[in-house]
């Protein structure tokens, strides 16, 4: 029980992390109806920006750092919209999914290039929590309470601020928001950088904790896609909840059986989902 106890508490603080990671992804999709193939390399991008930001880079603390990890990130993700997504915003579906999948592979070409698939480690240490028989990583404390005053405050903008409010609106009826004088178009690209910006920062949170590479990304937007399926497509609430959902799987799984069949569960229920929840445990949003 101890160690079942143990388990589960360190998946629902990775569950934090993972829920914010899917609500950037969740979020494109409930504004624009574009599935963001590009949504792992902009967190192995988070990872490697807070890498050499941090102790053994620039010197700064990660979670200093990460205040200009999430800048970048918005930024990057502005700029992606306006290259590859905006022009094919209206085509069919498979028009943004190759072109985001474009923007995947040029980023992982050129961070391979550059940074080789060697794994980094961030030297950097909190200690642990210990009560009991648990002990809880203080990074992994830190990084889940970050993620949710994140995600706290991406509630707040969207539903307490003019930009927040266009955003929802250009999501519900682009047609009309413009008719009521709402930029769709810059509204779509602030969506597009806040969704990358929630992505980079949750691959810096998680590089404080686990060793990573330029393919790292990948294996986190899988989840993400699982995640997204389980809260609800284009429900950033959903995608939280279901995060915790996943973290806890993760960490009980391994209690009972090799930590090999993490993964098949986690896509056995993705597939139950779809198959009878189709819009989530948790509905789908806008």
């Amino acid at each position: 029980m101890d160690q079942l106890f143990a388990s589960l508490a360190d998946g629902l603080l990775l569950g934090f992390v993972y829920g914010l990671a899917a609500m950037g992804l969740t979020l494109i999709f409930g504004v624009m109806d574009v599935i963001n193939l590009a949504h792992g390399p902009i967190i192995a991008l988070g990872m490697f920006a807070v890498f050499f930001m941090g102790p053994t880079g620039l010197g700064l603390n990660p979670y200093v750092a990460l205040v200009l990890v999430g800048g970048l990130g918005l930024v990057f993700g502005v700029i992606i919209y306006f290259i590859a997504v905006h022009r094919v915003l209206d085509a069919p579906h498979l028009s943004s999914l190759l072109a985001t999948f474009s923007v995947n592979m040029m980023i992982i070409g050129v961070g391979t290039a550059a940074f080789t698939t060697t794994p980094r480690n961030m030297d950097f240490s909190l200690g642990s929590l210990s009560f009991g028989a648990i002990s809880l990583p203080y990074a992994r404390l830190v990084a889940a309470i970050i993620a949710v005053l994140v995600a706290a405050g991406l509630y707040l903008f969207l539903y307490k601020t003019q930009q927040g409010k266009g955003i929802r609106a250009v999501a519900n009826n682009r047609a009309a928001s413009e008719l009521m004088g709402i930029p769709s178009t810059r509204t779509l690209a602030l969506s597009f950088g806040i969704g990358s910006m929630l992505a980079s920062v949750s691959g810096a949170l998680i590089a404080t904790f686990f060793s990573f590479t330029i393919l790292s990304g990948g294996v986190y937007e899988l989840k993400s896609f699982v995640i997204v399926v389980l809260g609800g497509l284009g429900n950033p609430t959903g995608a939280l909840l279901g995060g915790l959902l996943l973290g806890a799987l993760e960490g009980v799984v391994p209690v009972f059986m090799p930590v090999s069949w993490v993964p098949v569960i986690e896509f056995v229920l993705f597939v139950l989902i779809l198959m009878f929840r189709p819009k989530g445990l948790f509905g789908g949003g806008r």
